[in-house]
């Protein structure tokens, strides 16, 4: 009997062998080079997970500017050359964009898929994120973003101690929350039958999402979520206050939100809990990315005396001619999309900003066997294999930005104050040099919406509060790898800074 399992043993092991090896995948010829990993299946994600961008710095000192590497069972092709981003760009007839991101939000956000040809909606997706968040819908949406800002940050009438008071509190903590409050609002309304408890309701929301995202990682790599009962629970409980017989109870819910509830109630076949996982699906995309960006921009302004002084002063010049007064008992403060456009020192300080914090991933899905051609040569990719661009690699790059890691919040701006768009890489003017909202066909449908988010935030908090980092030589926190990939960067650790009311 021993004998008999000790063969079946042997045999089993060597299927398991010859299956590995047969399954290693070969480099044919005109393919990319490619590192398949030690480990079956996660070839080299755990070494891209630690620090993606220096594995992708040894890979293209090691391969060039063009590689393939096995990742969770995928094979990845990484183009690294930013002089070859719009060659990748003019490929799009051969690239499936949706695919990567419709599975991701499957596994993500716990509802079946939202592609129109599995048969589960007949919603374009982009089509209603292009009808709400550009052109004038964009215009209803900034203007109520500014006045919920405001109604967070804005003190009632307090007595003249209290204003005078200083708070102490983290920078992120504190970005955080008012920026999780006031978007809330913003997308999903306020609810008028609790209006006392709203904001202890929105805050105990902030707390379970804070618990979802954080392992949102994980939940994109593909491991289910009942892995991690505290996000599994925290996940549900903020799908169920997304319900739509929630929602309709609500008042000034977006057009973005109410045309997703329309299109949910008439062309889907999603059950109520899926419904709302969907929104929730759009409660992360404006958050999970924005709140980061807003801490960076804060903290980077706030560090730089200059950047500080040339923000205060276009803040300044920009309400005077806009005929607003900063007060506490008059009217709020209120700018038009054309007076938020007219911002380039802010706009500078912001690009910076994400420059120094961005790591997104850009994926596209082959639909077809095909050749690549670029500017480092031509290459053949073969169907389901994904093409990928990580632009920290361009934006940490000395000959694009000299001193990278420096932040200059002046970088983007020309000799006459404007918006700097000139950029090279080997002598040669670049088309994309700045893309921590993706590119082409998968770029951020929200980010004109997100970028207005957070001049209005900086806007205001220049207007209403004095502000002192508690630690005036403060180092820079480090970032959070563990999200690479997914977007802009969160600090590893919090930054104490100081705020006051203005006496205004």
């Amino acid at each position: 009997m021993m004998t008999m399992s000790l063969i079946w043993g042997i045999v089993a092991a060597v299927c398991c062998c010859l299956r590995l090896i047969l399954g290693i995948r070969r480099r044919q010829k005109g393919e990319p080079p490619l590192e398949n990993g030690l480990i079956p299946f996660l070839g080299c994600a755990l070494q891209f997970g630690a620090n993606p961008l220096e594995f992708l710095r040894a890979n293209q000192r090691k391969h060039g500017h063009v590689f393939t590497c096995k990742l969770m069972g995928n094979y990845v092709h990484f183009i690294t050359n930013p002089l070859s981003y719009h060659k990748v760009l003019c490929h799009g007839k051969y690239f499936d964009w949706k695919k990567f991101h419709f599975a991701t939000s499957a596994k993500a956000f716990g509802h079946r898929s939202i592609d129109p040809s599995d048969g589960n909606t007949s919603e374009n997706i982009n089509d209603t994120f292009t009808r709400t968040l550009q052109g004038d819908a964009l215009n209803s949406l900034a203007d109520t973003m500014m006045e919920n800002l405001q109604l967070i940050m804005r003190p009632p009438v307090f007595p003249e101690s209290k204003v005078a008071a200083w708070v102490t509190e983290g920078m992120y903590s504190f970005c955080y929350r008012v920026m999780f409050e006031a978007g809330y609002l913003t997308l999903f309304g306020r609810d008028l039958a609790r209006q006392d408890s709203q904001r202890a309701h929105i805050l105990n929301n902030l707390d379970n999402f804070k618990h979802f995202d954080k392992v949102f990682p994980a939940l994109v790599a593909g491991l289910p979520i009942r892995m991690f009962q505290t996000a599994h629970r925290a996940r549900e409980r903020l799908a169920e206050g997304l319900r739509h017989e929630n929602l309709r109870r609500r008042d000034g819910v977006s057009d973005l939100v109410s045309l997703r509830m329309l299109l949910n109630d008439t062309a889907s076949t999603f059950d109520d809990a899926e419904k709302a996982k969907t929104h929730l699906a759009i409660l992360w995309a404006s958050q999970a990315n924005t709140i980061p960006a807003t801490f960076w921009s804060l903290f980077q302004m706030m560090r730089n005396p200059e950047a500080m002084k040339a923000a205060t002063e276009e803040v300044n010049k920009t309400l005077e001619n806009a005929g607003q007064n900063i007060s506490f008992e008059g009217s709020p403060i209120c700018l038009n999309r054309m007076q938020l456009n007219d911002l380039p020192v802010l706009d500078s300080i912001i690009k910076e900003s994400l420059r120094l914090s961005s790591a997104s991933l850009n994926i596209r899905t082959a639909k077809e066997d095909f050749t690549l051609h670029l500017e480092d040569g031509s290459y053949n990719i073969r169907k389901d294999d994904i093409i990928a661009l990580y632009p920290q690699l361009m934006h940490l790059d000395p000959e694009i930005y000299p001193d990278p890691l420096t932040f200059k919040y002046d970088r983007y701006l020309d000799e006459n104050g404007k918006t700097k768009t000139t950029f090279y890489s080997n002598g040669l003017k670049l088309k994309y040099y700045y893309m921590p909202f993706g590119s082409g066909a998968t770029i951020c449908p929200g980010r004109l919406f997100a970028v207005y988010e957070i001049k209005q935030f900086l806007i205001l908090m220049l207007c209403y509060f004095e502000l002192e980092l508690v630690d005036n030589h403060v180092k820079c926190p480090p970032l959070d790898q563990s999200r690479a990939g997914l977007g802009i960067l969160p600090p590893l650790n919090d930054i104490e800074f100081k705020y006051r009311f203005k006496h205004l």
